[in-house]
């Protein structure tokens, strides 16, 4: 993992290079009061004050050069990064002003998941002053989190099965002494049947499990996180084409974000008592896969006609909702890589959230708005239940149509929800399909930043513990 401590540091006017930001129409007004060895170096490089253009320019001496760029919205949280990624080794500070959100563009665009290069290029260390130090541990934490979402999410499904993730979640508890319960086997088939039957097909070394991590004081407001862990996705006996199969080492990317999310709520202290639940599971192809058109008995009683086996996401996430909400959360969020349809109708940039409570929904869509993390809200439209009528059984996992798909796993969801527990559900992509400055291709967090403005502000942490925000 990144050091991205050693790379924002308090501005105690230690020796580093100028960064002049311009404004849209500055660029004039710079000009005329720079000395002509400024004008020529500006001039040299054809900077002409279009956002994302840099130029170095001379100093008296040959290390006191400097910077000038234009950057596009300076609240943007990755203004930075074309900055952070094209400038050679060494400190720098903003001319005027603090970095504020933009450090965190600053920090990912250090960023590298290269464990699997032979020979990883050396990375280059722009170290960021800032004259706001109370906001620095946050800043961190912040893209610390991002960047665990991005690694877990790239990492092959060869090296990250059930057991693994159940690792990674180890890992972060241990940091912050929160305790993990694992239920596998039998245990997991008597209390978890559905994250069972889903798993089963899986070799031994890769069974399925229910992870739980607890952590804080339990006199707090109890919440509940969930996030999908399906650590590949075949698309069981409905199996998928070789093209959609293609990026489902990503399919446990809701669990990234539960994760991620958790080690931002306990790094924080945040005054709750936080119950983490991934069910972990790998989506397999064997002589025992469960099979379209077999019935489910859920951890809730609810019987489901299996449809498809390729909607296997929304079976573990049942028997996760359930086991939430028998402590009786104030609040529940699952995300979750759940639906192409979602993707289909928003794109991979937006998440879809459905919630069952209007403010909870509105609160999170501000949150998003704030951070430059954006979600649209879809509705949790009562009427297409329908769809997912059985014959046999209390539902179908899938249903009949293929319309409104990420609309009904989201009723399928809230069939689990008791109606007076406030719940939302990110439906998300985790993933970047082209690189963007600060962003490359590959595993991506959308919506963990709104997620955590949101819990932070309702929680009482205070601004600087939401740096990035």
């Amino acid at each position: 993992m990144t050091d991205f401590a050693s790379l924002l540091l308090p501005d105690r006017g230690q020796p580093a290079h100028a960064i002049q930001l311009l404004s849209a129409d500055g660029l004039d007004d710079w000009l005329v009061t720079q000395p002509e060895r400024a004008r020529a170096a500006a001039g040299a490089a054809l900077f002409q004050g279009r956002p994302g253009e840099m130029a170095v320019l001379p100093g008296l001496k040959p290390d006191e050069w400097s910077v000038v760029a234009r950057i596009g919205d300076a609240n943007d949280p990755f203004a930075l990064a074309a900055l952070a990624a094209r400038l050679p080794s060494g400190s720098y500070r903003l001319a005027t002003g603090s970095p504020g959100a933009a450090t965190l563009g600053w920090l990912l665009a250090q960023h590298r998941f290269d464990r699997y290069r032979s020979d990883p290029d050396p990375l280059p260390r722009r170290i960021l002053l800032t004259p706001d130090p109370a906001r620095i541990d946050a800043a961190v934490a912040l893209a610390t989190a991002v960047a665990l979402v991005r690694d877990l999410v790239d990492t092959p499904a060869s090296d990250l099965g059930p057991a693994e993730l159940a690792a990674a979640v180890d890992q972060q508890a241990g940091l912050f002494q929160a305790s993990v319960t694992i239920t596998q086997g039998a245990d997991l088939e008597r209390h978890f049947p559905m994250v069972a039957a889903v798993g089963r097909a899986a070799a031994t070394p890769r069974a399925p499990r229910m992870i739980e991590l607890l952590w804080g004081d339990p006199a707090h407001p109890r919440i509940a996180i969930i996030g999908k862990g399906v650590v590949f996705d075949s698309g069981g006996l409905n199996i998928k084409g070789g093209t959609g199969m293609l990026l489902m080492k990503k399919d446990m990317g809701g669990a990234a974000h539960a994760l991620a999310l958790a080690t931002l709520i306990m790094g924080a202290r945040l005054p709750v008592r936080l119950h983490l639940l991934i069910p972990a599971v790998e989506n397999a192809i064997a002589g025992d896969a469960f099979r379209p058109g077999d019935i489910l008995t859920s951890r809730n009683g609810l019987t489901v006609e299996i449809g498809n086996t390729d909607a296997e996401g929304r079976l573990v996430l049942a028997d996760a909702l359930t086991r939430a909400a028998e402590e009786a959360p104030e609040l529940l969020i699952d995300f979750a890589t759940l639906t192409g349809a979602a993707r289909v109708a928003l794109g991979p940039d937006l998440p879809a959230l459905f919630s069952n409570d209007d403010a909870l929904a509105d609160g999170l869509l501000a949150a998003g708005t704030a951070t430059s993390d954006p979600l649209w809200r879809m509705p949790l439209w009562a009427p297409y239940l329908d769809m997912l009528k059985s014959g046999i059984a209390d539902i179908n996992n899938a249903g009949e149509g293929g319309l409104a798909g990420a609309i009904t796993a989201a009723l399928f969801l809230d069939r689990f929800v008791p109606g007076s527990l406030p719940w939302a559900h990110f439906d998300t992509f985790a993933w970047r399909p082209s690189a963007k400055p600060g962003r490359p291709k590959g595993g991506d967090a959308l919506g963990l930043r709104a997620a955590w403005a949101y819990l932070s502000g309702r929680y009482g942490a205070t601004p600087s513990d939401r740096a990035g925000t």
